[in-house]
């Protein structure tokens, strides 16, 4: 039975990747940063057989005990500041976790390993944000890394010391170069979940204006429960490499505003949302798109969730939340079209 370790268990790829591990029969791990984490219940509830353990990526010695309990064939490090608004805020911490993080993590599986590193498969979580001001487009492997942000940069920072770990101690590790990917576990701070549940909340009378930022950015937005899926792929291959992972379709703020707003029957979201100056970044990147040819060819892998499909799934999730919280006195102003929206995708 393989032995899987997980950073960043508590967010959503972690919440889906531990669910899709454990389905194939792994003993997971997760990596949590304290027991008062108050999603530990939600974890142990998804995914009844994981085991946590407690671990920070800016403490080495937490790292190699870690490892040294859970003896791990595999490694998903998930674990990051990762919001990039945050990152301007916190570039100190950002760049500590999210890329000294990398680091430690690597040097606890060296000396782990006692320096035979290929006995343990790694995988790190790059991102489209490395990209930043990109030069071509779409974006690809080779395409060069001008990040935008302090969370961009230190990621540019942990993808390049994955592969200086690659090739000077000859560690079996890549990383995945992941666009944005989103599912109804995302966190409120992040634009797609932030719109959804504001409709959510439009839609029930509960709330009169979302307020956004610019919504002429396009991103390549996909789900989150496919993406991991090819984080897993990775690592059965033969070889390390890094491969983008990406739809290779690319939408607006204002994509994600009409198709969200449509499907709760507002035609017409625009009295509904106001843009202000407090939700802009000091340095944006206005559209990334990804080419994701290497991971088909490779890895065989393709998203099954379209764009659409997925905002629509993430707002059924949030009006079945809202209608929780109403309570049994209180009515719905419109109907709800499922009972559960994120059990529609099979991500196992």
């Amino acid at each position: 039975m393989s032995r899987a370790l997980i950073t960043g268990i508590t967010g959503q790829d972690g919440l889906y990747l531990a669910e899709f591990l454990a389905a194939k029969g792994y003993d997971v791990f997760g990596m949590v940063r304290g027991q008062s984490n108050p999603k530990i219940p939600t974890v142990e509830d998804l995914v009844p057989s994981i085991q946590l353990l407690e671990g920070d990526l800016r403490d080495l010695s937490s790292l190699i005990g870690v490892l040294e309990i859970a003896q791990p064939d595999e490694i998903y490090n998930l674990g990051a500041m990762s919001f990039v608004g945050l990152s301007f805020k916190q570039p100190e911490l950002t760049g500590d976790v999210t890329g000294m993080g990398v680091l430690r993590m690597l040097e606890a599986i060296r000396i782990h390993t006692q320096g035979s590193m290929q006995g343990v498969r790694f995988y790190q979580a790059s991102s489209s944000e490395m990209f930043g001001a990109v030069d071509e487009s779409p974006q690809r492997e080779t395409t060069q890394f001008h990040p935008r942000s302090p969370y961009g940069a230190a990621k540019v920072f942990g993808h390049y010391v994955t592969q200086n770990y690659r090739e000077a101690y000859n560690t079996w590790a890549c990383s995945g170069i992941l666009f944005n990917h989103e599912s109804p576990r995302r966190g409120f701070e992040f634009v797609t979940r932030k719109v959804t549940r504001a409709v959510a909340r439009i839609a029930l009378g509960r709330q009169k204006v979302l307020a956004v930022g610019n919504i002429n950015v396009s991103r390549d937005w996909g789900f989150a429960g496919d993406y991991v899926q090819a984080m897993w792929l990775m690592l059965q291959q033969e070889e390390p490499d890094d491969y983008v992972i990406a739809t290779g379709e690319t939408h607006s703020v204002g994509d994600l505003l009409q198709i969200a707003f449509n499907h709760v029957g507002i035609k017409d979201w625009r009295p509904y949302v106001a843009q202000e100056a407090r939700f802009f970044r000091p340095a944006d990147i206005s559209t990334l798109v990804g080419d994701a040819t290497k991971a088909r060819s490779k890895l065989g892998w393709r998203p099954k969730v379209g764009f659409q499909q997925l905002i629509e799934i993430m707002v059924d999730a949030d009006l079945e939340i809202e209608k929780r919280n109403l309570g049994p006195a209180e009515g719905l102003s419109v109907p709800l079209s499922r009972a559960d929206a994120d059990s529609r995708v099979n991500v196992t």
